[in-house]
């Protein structure tokens, strides 16, 4: 991750509290050498200061996420922009500041922290914007030239031993490369880039000589530096590595004689050479470690969904790579346009070789003679029940694994009773069930009958989203729910209760005189009678519902002078209101039969505990007035004074929670074998609507039945388990245990061509290599298995690290899919290629 990636920025505090935090940091931080100061966007920075000056919450001058677009130039390297000034173009700010900030507003997605740090240079302590930038590259590998940044004070030898892995204790020589592709030694490798004279001006490249006696080692048993998130292509290339007719293609630079420079739906061959550089340095035996910055880069430049450094899926980089080998080294050169036909009732062996020698007739390379297969697609029509048969090439069998139908979801039932903690439940219920469904299997656990329930989504001390009965549970995208039961059965409000607490100082800033507030807790859902809506009958039922030190608390006395409340809290009921009467409501605690005058003289002596105030959604600001139509779901948040919260509402005891006995019950996982993967894929399917078929009979588009048989199998075999599943209500990872074998996986009873030519048996395959992905949908880590080519060692590659593995812990440490090469009992071998997506 980077390190400004941010799910969602936190709930900032107030704009005057903001000010001030800051303000304070920039006075009293002082340039300290080695500490990290940021680089941020001028014009970022004062529209965030004008935002917390004069605006409020929800004012137009909010600033949004931290943007810096306008130092790079260009978003692919992030290099700053030459000869940018200070508090004209950026402003410095100390690391603390910038956390804050982050914190609370986030940052454009991708963009790096631009983190400098304070040098001490000969009479004067600075913050170094600018670093120096160095060609750098060794001497074994010179035509591989990357680009590195070094601070004056960094010691030359070090930072190059760093940025090539070299081995400690490695005799090393530095060389000075000039244009005119002269050398000159650096004698002294201790000295610091400022006492070498060196500056991003010079136009040369910076030479490494290392005793390469110091490693040697198995080759291709090599790590792949992380640049940021690029574990998805560390695992891929790993997994190609060592695929062995591809390989060796590179290892021999046969590869030279075949790129295809002039494919318009290639990439100039710059894709098969830059992966060729990374094999060969993968497989030469002398580094522990390669850093792929020319491939990403590379990759980057053609796949734009590339750029940058997020987190992609493996498998995607895998499939665009193929195809992007395969048109760079594809030997036609001319294209010629090729009508498909149908089968039209002739025998598949003749409609397979057809389609098979007119793909090879536009596509022919080393990637279609390792990696691509045919399958057979048969496509029928409801109506009229045409049958419609054609042969298709693949690269990769990406496979579905079976759907449970129920799933488990976990929520929390909040009971009415204040002092009932609430209460984790794990239960299951139908995938394509609705909301009741839900609270019909918890009402099982809790016996409160579903219609006295209510369902929510929780997130950030708010609601995400309020639901009723009849909504599908495919919609439910948090986990968390609060349930309240329902009281009489007159017409009622349910209200959605926020809790903020307001901060010390007023926002005068923002013209008003109101206080900023921060939510914090757990909202609350209660139904009210709708004629129960006053502030005092509202006051006396949120007293009832909130959990406090001292149930029979004594509320101190109100000051002269503190006004009265009014008798309805109208946005609740879809009228407006007065704010300013809120702020120090009285308690209405006295006996109901008690003289209205008495009453009155009491709540100018007492003070509330808290005030109330009408919110929208997000427990800003004020609702305004209805415009007709439905009325809209109401929200109010009780405002509490710092020193009133702190003496009467028990925070730590209103976040604790009980584990009900449903979530001590271990969850079985599901467990298929791979073969039944396989056979979903060619199971009969449906075409789904946004995805139809054009009957040539009936001359419209039909939701024809489908049919994908295999026919020809490859030399290695890519099958992906489609574990993230999308659709259009939501998005999973399956986490299904899918069980394969290491060797000897048989195809013959899946496979239609059931005589190969040349008299070669039915495909068997062997494993050798595996992507592995650990975590959830939006995170998670990519690694690798697989067994070298040379020696039949198996090796899990983690980024950088590489570790022997045994065959028994490719199955327990990925809990199931690995794939690679085998030998069968013939002169041809075949390999199998798994590429799995899994949860450990």
């Amino acid at each position: 991750m980077t390190a400004n990636s941010r799910c969602a920025a936190a709930e900032p505090p107030g704009l005057e509290t903001q000010r001030r935090e800051i303000e304070s940091l920039l006075r009293e931080c002082e340039l300290r050498a080695g500490d990290g100061w940021y680089v941020m966007e001028r014009r970022w920075y004062e529209q965030w200061k004008e935002f917390v000056e004069t605006g409020d919450q929800n004012s137009s001058s909010f600033p949004g996420q931290i943007d810096n677009t306008e130092l790079f130039e260009d978003l692919d390297s992030f290099h700053l922009k030459e000869r940018l000034v200070e508090n004209e173009d950026f402003v410095l700010v100390p690391a603390e500041a910038w956390r804050r900030l982050l914190d609370w507003y986030g940052a454009v997605d991708g963009q790096p922290a631009l983190e400098r740090k304070v040098v001490d240079l000969p009479s004067t302590l600075k913050v170094e914007v600018y670093p120096v930038e160095i060609f750098l590259c060794l001497h074994s590998n010179m035509e591989n030239v990357i680009t590195a940044l070094f601070s004056r004070t960094d010691s030359i030898r070090e930072a190059m031993c760093d940025a090539f892995m070299v081995p400690p204790g490695s005799e090393c020589r530095l060389w000075m490369k000039s244009s005119d592709s002269s050398c000159e030694r650096l004698r002294n490798v201790h000295v610091s880039v400022l006492e070498a004279c060196l500056n991003s001006a010079m136009v040369r490249a910076h030479v490494m000589e290392y005793d390469q006696d110091s490693y040697r080692g198995q080759p291709g048993v090599c790590g792949l530096t992380n640049l940021g998130n690029t574990c998805f292509m560390n695992s891929a290339l790993q997994c190609l590595s060592n695929t062995p007719p591809l390989t060796e293609y590179f290892l021999q630079s046969s590869y030279l004689e075949e790129l295809n420079f002039n494919n318009p739906l290639g990439m100039k061959g710059e894709i098969a050479e830059a992966y060729a550089d990374v094999t060969k340095q993968m497989w030469s035996g002398r580094h522990y470690s390669v850093v792929p910055r020319v491939f990403k880069t590379k990759v980057g430049h053609f796949a734009s969904q590339f750029l940058g450094y997020q987190q992609h899926d493996s498998q995607e980089l895998l499939s665009f790579l193929l195809d992007g080998l395969h048109e760079d080294l594809n030997r036609v050169k001319n294209k010629e346009y090729i009508e498909l036909r149908d089968a039209e009732g002739r025998p598949d062996q003749e409609v397979a070789e057809e389609a098979w020698r007119n793909h090879r007739r536009r596509n022919d390379s080393a990637i279609v003679d390792t990696f691509h297969g045919l399958f057979k697609s048969t496509l029928v029509c409801p109506e009229c029940h045409k049958v419609s048969v054609t042969f298709d090439p693949f690269c990769y069998l990406s496979v579905p694994l079976p759907v449970s139908k129920e799933r488990v979801m976990e929520v929390f039932f909040v009971s009415l009773d204040p002092y009932a903690k609430p209460a984790q439940h794990r239960v299951v219920v139908p995938k394509t069930g609705t909301v009741f469904d839900l609270c019909s299997a918890l009402s099982e656990m809790t016996n409160v009958p579903p219609t006295q329930m209510v369902v929510a989504d929780v997130f950030n001390h708010r609601f995400y989203k309020i639901y009723t009965c009849d909504e599908g549970l495919k919609n439910c995208v948090c986990e968390q729910q609060e349930q309240q039961q329902e009281q009489q059965q007159e017409q009622q409000v349910l209200l959605a209760l926020y809790l903020r607490e307001r901060s010390h100082y007023r926002d005068y800033g923002s013209g008003s005189t109101s206080y900023g507030t921060s939510l914090f807790g757990h909202p609350l859902l209660l139904r009210v009678p709708q004629r129960s809506c006053s502030r005092e009958e509202l006051y006396q039922m949120f007293l009832l519902r909130l959990p406090r030190p001292d149930a029979n608390h004594t509320q101190p006395s109100l000051d002269d002078g503190d006004t009265e409340p009014e008798n309805q809290l109208e946005p609740v009921c879809g009228a407006g209101e007065e704010k300013d009467k809120q702020e120090e409501a009285c308690s209405p605690s006295q006996p109901a039969n008690e003289h209205p005058a008495k009453r009155k003289a009491c709540r100018k002596r007492r003070r509330s505990l808290f005030t109330i105030q009408a919110v929208n959604s997000n427990g800003t600001t004020e609702r305004e007035g209805g415009g007709g139509g439905e009325r809209p779901q109401p929200y109010v948040a009780i405002d509490w004074d710092p020193e009133m919260k702190k003496r009467f509402y028990n925070e730590n005891e209103a976040e604790k929670y009980m584990k009900h006995g449903s979530m001590e019950v271990p969850q079985q996982q599901t467990t298929v074998q791979l073969q039944e993967c396989i056979e979903l894929f060619t199971t009969v399917e449906t075409l789904e609507e946004e995805n139809p078929w054009y009957c040539p009979v009936c001359k419209k588009h039909q939701l024809a039945t489908k049919k994908l048989d295999l026919w020809s199998l490859p030399e290695v075999l890519i099958i992906h388990l489609k574990r993230f599943s999308y659709t259009k209500f939501t998005r999973e990872k399956l986490d299904s245990i899918v069980k394969f074998p290491l060797r000897d996986l048989d195809f013959s009873g899946c496979l239609l061509r059931k005589s190969p030519p040349n008299g070669e048996p039915p495909s068997r395959y062997d494993l050798i290599a595996v992507s592995n992905h650990y975590g959830g949908l939006r995170d998670g880590h990519y690694t690798s298995h697989a067994r070298n080519k040379d020696n039949a060692q198996w090796y899990y590659f983690d980024d950088s690290k590489v570790t022997y593995a045994r065959e028994d812990q490719i199955v327990v440490s990925s809990m199931f899919m690995r794939a690679t090469h085998v030998s069968v009992m013939t002169s041809k071998r075949f390999t199998l290629l798994y590429m799995n997506i899994i949860t450990v």
